[in-house]
């Protein structure tokens, strides 16, 4: 540029050169400006698209995650067209060098679906090369203006709505239907993906049933099954001879009575004769 201006001998040498002169000193003077560096090299994100699974009347939370890929300090600021709607945790920081930082974006419990379930919200991440030392604290909305002559790095990021995880079949569905785990992954092979998670999903609870809680609790439950056999059984034994005494006795009634009315009448037989 300095040639240029040296051999160009009209009237707007003198001011290309102190407009040039002048954009060279606010660089100069800007703590956050790296001489050199494009604006596309400072902050990778992650991810581009923030997915939310809709849910009616839930806070619902999505993770942005920043890596500096620079060996100096970054500050970022994270605006949105939509702040009563969003929450952004935390929304100004520094990401240290070569190093990453999440970013949590919560979005509000909503009490309406949109009709076709299409959001208009975006986010705009401002990223700019700051000084060594700089907090967090020291981070001021002067660092990301343009005019003040810094080199402002900024990312796009839409917000999509996606349909909520179901929960998984259950396992034995596939075994009361009749059909085997085999057939199924070599009928379908789309399935075989999904199956293939379901059946870890049973060998990872099956090893639970070895553990040493588990088996005592079963060796517990054996015990008190046996203790309430026995009692049975010797509750039954008791109602058998208490129902053998009780037709003894009733059969013994007739009989002492008999014996009870003879002596009676002896004794008065006795006085009768004595009189």
């Amino acid at each position: 540029m300095s040639l240029s201006l040296s051999l160009s001998l009209d009237r707007r040498t003198g001011l290309s050169l102190s407009l040039s002169l002048s954009v060279n000193r606010s660089r100069e003077e800007s703590p956050a400006i790296l001489i050199g560096m494009s604006n596309s090299e400072l902050l990778s994100v992650e991810p581009l698209d923030l997915q939310f699974p809709f849910e009616l009347r839930k806070q619902i939370s999505c993770s942005l995650y920043l890596t500096n890929k620079t060996d100096n300090h970054v500050a970022f600021k994270v605006k949105t067209t939509n702040p009563k709607k969003y929450c952004v945790r935390p929304n100004t920081g520094v990401v240290l060098p070569r190093s990453t930082c999440e970013v949590l974006v919560t979005m509000q419990a909503q009490k309406e679906a949109p009709s076709d379930m299409q959001c208009k919200d975006k986010f705009l991440l401002q990223g700019v090369t700051a000084s060594p030392g700089v907090t967090a604290k020291d981070v001021t909305p002067e660092m990301f203006s343009k005019e003040a002559g810094y080199l402002v790095e900024e990312t796009k990021l839409r917000v999509t709505y996606v349909a909520p995880p179901q929960p998984p079949s259950p396992v034995h569905e596939g075994s009361e239907e009749g059909s085997s785990p085999r057939a199924s992954v070599s009928d379908n092979g789309g399935q075989a993906s999904e199956f293939s998670f379901q059946r870890s999903s049973a060998d990872k609870v099956e090893p639970q049933e070895n553990t040493p809680e588990a088996r005592a609790l079963i060796t517990k439950l054996t015990e008190e099954k046996q203790s309430a056999i026995q009692l049975n059984n010797k509750l039954q034994r008791e109602l058998d001879q208490l129902r053998r005494d009780s037709k003894r006795s009733q059969s013994g009634i007739p009989l002492m009575y008999v014996l009870l009315v003879g002596l009676i009448g002896l004794i008065l037989g006795y006085i009768m004769k004595r009189t």
